[in-house]
């Protein structure tokens, strides 16, 4: 499908990336660019064959490429597009994994002045807590969905290409406005790992944290799961899509406030409708994922 794919980024999401194009050949050669500080991970992932070659100089890595994936945290992603601008290639295609893309299409505006045609923003819900490039799997995108997000004049032979690359990773593949996406993801991404870091730190700091890990559930260690997602990652996602988590916060403190007053008030067949609706509601998320 192309001839030389290079990965900025070659973490969990990069490296899968990687494996899975080169696992479907997807194309012939494929290279990554990072920074300095970034060599011993380069250099792993050429070791394990993730990449073919690397680079920490910029002009080499997109020199010839075909298909260019961001695959950096969200706050590096206009550093990223400033080193990319003078080496901007027409005829290529580009795209991006990250988890906020109002974000992105605004970086994109800041050092371009508009969203390149032939950049298409794009987001696989799939990931894992471990991070790095000996992270990475080549089935991390099968079955999974991954959104992408055009703009108004992204050029249609570009969003062809990426949506056939991304179908080809394994993803299965839906348009949305950027707005809606990130308004969605806040919902069913960005607060659950908002809560959980929470609810960790809460039970982390406690005198008796020794005894409360060490006698807490399966549903703990389920629920907590994505509290051992990279920090720096989403510091970068949380602030990037602030303005839609702060308002769910508040509804989710006032939600907690009326659950606390049914409790204090022996309300409960309230409180039990309360959780047979959320039970209810849980089922139907079930049900629309085995469709």
């Amino acid at each position: 499908m192309f001839e030389r794919l290079c990965i900025i980024g070659i973490g969990l999401i990069g490296s899968s990336v990687a494996r899975a194009a080169r696992k479907q050949g997807l194309c012939k050669k494929i290279d990554a660019y990072g920074r300095e500080q970034d060599l011993a991970n380069l250099q792993l992932a050429k070791r394990l064959n993730v990449i073919d070659d690397y680079f920490i100089d910029i002009a080499p890595a997109v020199e010839s490429a075909d298909c260019i994936v961001i695959a950096t945290p969200v706050g590096a992603v206009e550093p990223v597009f400033k080193l990319l601008r003078p080496y901007w290639n027409k005829d290529a295609v580009y795209t991006d994994v990250c988890s906020t893309k109002g974000s992105v299409v605004k970086a994109a505006t800041t050092v371009f002045g508009r969203v390149p045609t032939n950049f298409i923003p794009a987001h696989p819900i799939a990931g894992a807590e471990c991070s790095g490039v000996d992270a990475g799997r080549a089935d991390l995108f099968d079955n999974k969905r991954l959104i992408i997000t055009p703009v108004e004049d992204s050029n249609v032979q570009a969003l062809d290409k990426v949506t056939r690359f991304w179908e080809g990773l394994g993803s299965t593949v839906s348009l949305m406005e950027v707005d809606h996406h990130d308004t969605v993801l806040a919902a069913t991404s960005h607060l659950p790992h908002i809560l959980a870091f929470a609810l960790v730190d809460l039970l982390g700091r406690k005198d008796e944290q020794v005894e409360i890990f060490k006698y807490a559930a399966g549903g703990f260690k389920d629920f907590s799961r994505i509290a051992s997602s990279d920090p720096t990652m989403w510091l970068d996602i949380c602030m990037a899509n602030k303005q839609e988590i702060i308002p769910l916060i508040q509804q989710l403190q006032s939600e907690l406030h009326r659950i606390q007053q049914m409790l204090e008030q022996g309300e409960n067949q309230r409180l039990f409708e309360t959780f047979t609706y959320a039970r209810e509601a849980r089922q139907r998320f079930l049900d629309q994922l085995e469709k």
